[in-house]
């Protein structure tokens, strides 16, 4: 069977609706189906998970809540009257809503509880339009499956033993309809995973199935090798690894949440991406191998947000524990770090601006500067990372000379380089206002 999960986007109206039940129809393998909340319709509106996360809050500040239940009822009562679904499930959602605002608990569960409503309710609505439309489909809780996670509200991991509660779905003999973002503690409380949690979900129950493919469905025809709005027209990748794709989410690849593959690539499960717009394009296949390719560059990613503390001290190489000192300053603040480059006598530390605050700053500075007694120690200016990523570096020679030649034609300095071990990613650090220039330098170089 084919485990296909549906974003926001795919979901967001009446008419998107109709072709996901298209594209559940034209193929009989599709026999579990994970569903993302209601995206936006258009540029300007708004997700009903962001619109959750305001009525949470707006809640638990004692205001007035009236206007933002009424916008979330009115997105899935707009759909319930296009599709003419007969069934009860606008009051099923209502009082859902009525319920959870009416039973507030700790803040971080409540809010938990709140979004994660978004992808339960709809997943009912698409299980009852299923049915009006002649298919025999269930909408299954993710408690009744078993899908138990780690007790970490918003940020939840799940727990091995899932998988043998979940595998029970694949002798289900209706289609199953399953709400993404969330699972349930060992005690019962609602938690999510990390915001784009639904692609988790997917990824966890085509693990739990045994699933021969996880289809991932989007609006786009598949993953391109750059970001569209640095690159005109960039090119679309047939296939890519695991491994790459890990790599370019991390470096800010929208497609896949950073975490999303894990439980697939644990299992050896293919991953296809696929536009729901667009159903017949053959999308991109992640597997765990790919085709030989002429590309060596598999894609080009970039992310801003950074910062870089240099430390220097003479002789610094023969000092024995010097990096695991700064690394448990680091630690003991509660800031993990990027990357971390070196000299003989000098590393830089490259750490997310969104961990950091001025005082904290002025204490990890200090603390540098007395414990470990170093020559000198400050922070730099902001920094981007652009990253090439591609299997075909591993085997390729001049990759890095190519780079290089390429920022230098564009007058972009580059202010750190860093290679892993493995070989098929780059990373370059460069300034934020180079940020475009360095993705557009580079394509043009690997794919122009």
């Amino acid at each position: 069977m084919k485990v296909v999960k549906f974003g926001g986007s795919s979901l967001a109206s009446a008419e998107q609706l109709k072709k996901v039940l298209n594209i559940i129809k034209e193929d009989e393998q599709r026999r579990i189906v994970v569903v993302s909340a209601p995206g936006k319709r258009f540029k300007e509106d708004e997700k009903v998970t962001d619109l959750l996360i305001a009525l949470a809050k707006a809640k638990l500040a004692d205001e007035d809540t009236t206007y933002l239940l009424d916008k979330i009822i009115l997105r899935y009562a707009d759909m319930v009257k296009a599709l003419e679904i007969t069934e009860p499930v606008l009051q099923q959602i209502e009082e859902n809503l009525q319920m959870l605002l009416s039973s507030v608990t700790e803040p971080s569960y409540f809010i938990d509880a709140l979004k994660a409503s978004g992808e339960d309710n709809n997943a009912k609505l698409v299980a009852a339009y299923f049915r009006k439309e002649g298919l025999d489909a269930i909408y299954i809780n993710p408690k009744d499956a078993g899908l138990i996670v780690s007790d970490d509200p918003g940020n939840a991991n799940v727990l091995e033993s899932s998988y043998d509660s979940l595998k029970q779905l694949a002798t289900r003999k209706e289609i199953v309809v399953f709400p993404g973002f969330f699972g349930y503690t060992k005690d019962g409380k609602v938690v999510t995973f990390s915001r784009g949690g639904s692609d988790i979900t997917g990824a966890i129950v085509a693990k739990g199935v045994r699933a021969l493919l996880y289809e991932n469905f989007t609006d786009v025809d598949g993953i391109c090798v750059a970001n569209p709005a640095m690159v005109d027209n960039p090119k679309r990748l047939e296939y890519m690894t695991y491994h790459e794709m890990r790599e370019l989410s991390y470096a800010g690849f929208g497609v896949f949440h950073d975490e999303a593959l894990q439980p697939a690539f644990s299992e050896g499960i293919p991953v296809r991406v696929k536009n729901t717009n667009n159903p017949s394009a053959p999308g991109t296949l992640i597997t765990t191998s790919v085709p030989s390719t002429t590309h060596v560059v598999t894609g080009i990613a970039s992310m801003s947000g950074f910062t870089t503390i240099y430390v220097e001290k003479y002789l610094m190489n023969r000092e024995i524990g010097f990096g695991r000192k700064l690394l448990q300053i680091l630690e003991e603040l509660h800031v993990s770090f990027e990357h971390m480059p070196s000299g003989i006598d000098d590393l830089t530390v490259l750490l997310r601006d969104n961990q950091l605050s001025p005082e904290k700053n002025a204490i990890l500075l200090q603390r540098i500067k007395y414990e470990l007694n170093v020559d000198e120690v400050y922070f730099n200016d902001p920094i981007c990372l652009v990253m090439l990523v591609g299997e075909g570096m591993v085997e390729s020679i001049g990759t890095l000379a190519r780079a290089a030649s390429a920022f230098a034609r564009a007058e972009i300095n580059v202010q750190m380089v860093n290679q892993g071990s493995s070989e098929r990613s780059i990373v370059f650090g460069v300034s934020p206002e180079d940020e475009q220039l360095a993705v557009q330098a580079l394509y043009e170089e690997f794919f122009g």
